[in-house]
């Protein structure tokens, strides 16, 4: 008597046809969505690498108020007040929080150095990501961290009573965004070409001092005439042409409220904003111009 057993056959796998498509994921969408990832992932890096260094984050605190306080109350016998700013250090705010996001997010971005040398940017320079997402993600890191420290400034002096909350603030703080992105790409193309910290200290002094000196952080912008001196002429030019100023201008307009004098260029709160905007958009794409060059030395 021959036992007869079943067999069950699994059933198989159902193919896709040619004439049929699956939905998925597009390879633009895809790319995208890793892109995002990469940028979210350097800009969180440089997140956390600030706060394990606890005497960097009290150093980055404490000195724009110490030099706000040592300025305001050593140049406060010399001031000439106007109706805006009655003492120094009411006037020197506005500088005190443009010092904060040129020198935060331009000495952030010394990482980028940093990790050309231990091999981490080797590594992410190997992987099948778009270049575009590590300038932009070392911009967005280093700009976070500005803005936290400067928008901790501001809520300070609103605390003191120097500044008061409202809508002005609101966008006082957008503007910052713009602002910290705006220096944080210029630190970018700044370190990118670079090999040592030590070469990019003495860049960045040279550079950054007289960037932010000239840009209406300590005096105004003085007016000129046919019958003012060359020297006064040269000035007004360097201080128009440098892109600090309209943010200075900026932050002024939105804390201040400040009008136009006759002894002094006051640009336009408009004027602030579309010049920092497109000085923020020059820099970033340099920044990713750069980041795509080869280095010398870097493999294909």
């Amino acid at each position: 008597m021959n036992n007869q057993h079943s067999v069950t056959i699994p059933e198989q796998p159902r193919f896709p046809t040619a004439g049929k498509s699956q939905p998925a994921i597009s390879d633009p969408q895809r790319s995208w969505v890793q892109s995002s990832q990469v940028v979210f992932m350097l800009a969180w890096r440089e997140w956390i690498r600030f706060f394990r260094q606890p005497f960097r984050v009290a150093a980055a605190l404490l000195q724009p108020i110490l030099f706000w306080v040592l300025f305001g109350t050593g140049m406060h016998s010399s001031f000439r007040g106007d109706s805006q700013s009655a003492d120094f250090m009411t006037y020197f705010m506005p500088g005190t929080v443009a010092m904060i996001l040129l020198f935060t997010s331009i000495f952030s971005t010394i990482t980028i150095i940093e990790d050309r040398r231990e091999g981490f940017l080797q590594s992410v320079l190997v992987a099948a990501t778009p270049r575009w997402a590590i300038a932009v993600g070392k911009a967005i890191g280093s700009a976070a961290i500005a803005w936290v420290q400067a928008l901790v400034y501001v809520l300070m002096a609103i605390g003191l009573g120097y500044l008061e909350f409202g809508n002005g603030t609101i966008l006082l703080a957008c503007f910052m965004v713009l602002v910290a992105v705006a220096v944080s790409s210029l630190g970018v193309c700044c370190a990118w070409p670079m090999n040592s910290t030590q070469e990019f200290h003495s860049v960045m002094n040279l550079v950054l001092m007289p960037m932010w000196l000239l840009s209406w952080a300590f005096f105004p912008v003085p007016a000129v005439g046919t019958e003012d001196a060359w020297g006064q002429v040269a000035l007004h030019w360097v201080m128009r042409c440098n892109p600090m100023t309209y943010a200075v201008s900026g932050f002024r307009h939105l804390m201040f409220q400040v009008e136009a004098q006759g002894r002094y260029w006051v640009p336009s709160l408009w004027t602030s904003v579309w010049v920092t905007f497109a000085f923020a958009a020059i820099v970033t794409m340099a920044a990713v111009w750069l980041v795509h060059r080869k280095q010398r030395g870097e493999l294909s």
